[in-house]
């Protein structure tokens, strides 16, 4: 028993309308695939669903993608983008390879595949490492000196509070109240008090 035609028509039904999309997706593109192997023909296919979600399948690479859509400009007359859309097009393509340069280049910095490097790469890898440490040392040295200048002005406070408490002693003929002397850190000290 075959099934009987259905009326091509929107489906009302959300959820059943969901269940559609996704077999007659999977349809289309086992469809797009067969006849890319069986009959070696060059397939690009775009489904967007309503959801705004995108689903590709291209018989080959990135690059034959391109090719088709070429071969469609040229055969049907129109183009699907302009020449802005092609400059933006070409920049991503640019932004993609200087990403993937700049992906190599940190590998080989953390130490990662630089046996494919020649002398020349090593050196130049090289003087980026040193340039790097030198300006790692030069920070720290500059938090470092920071710190030393907070350090200094901190015991320079110190060694004020200390000579106002001399001078408070000596006003007061070695009177110190007990609350500011000075008790030992040690507890076995506290014992020789």
């Amino acid at each position: 028993m075959g099934r009987g035609k259905i009326e091509i028509k929107r489906i009302e039904n959300s959820s059943n309308r969901q269940v559609t999309y996704s077999k007659r997706k999977n349809g289309i593109i086992k469809k797009a695939k067969e006849i890319t192997v069986l009959c070696d023909a060059k397939v690009s296919l775009i489904i967007i669903a309503s959801s705004g979600k995108m689903v590709e399948y291209c018989s080959g690479p990135q690059e034959t993608r391109m090719k088709i859509l070429d071969k469609y400009h040229s055969q049907s007359g129109k183009r699907l983008w302009d020449a802005k859309h092609e400059n933006l097009c070409n920049e991503v393509d640019r932004v993609k390879k200087d990403n993937d340069g700049m992906q190599i280049e940190l590998r080989h910095l953390k130490g990662e595949d630089i046996t494919s490097l020649n002398h020349v790469d090593l050196m130049a890898l090289e003087e980026a490492i040193e340039n790097g440490l030198a300006s790692i040392r030069d920070r720290m040295n500059r938090a470092l000196e920071d710190e030393n200048k907070r350090l200094a002005y901190q015991m320079h406070k110190m060694m004020k509070y200390e000579e106002n408490l001399r001078d408070m002693n000596y006003n007061n003929n070695n009177q110190i109240p007990f609350a500011l002397r000075v008790q030992p850190n040690q507890p076995n000290l506290h014992d020789r008090m």
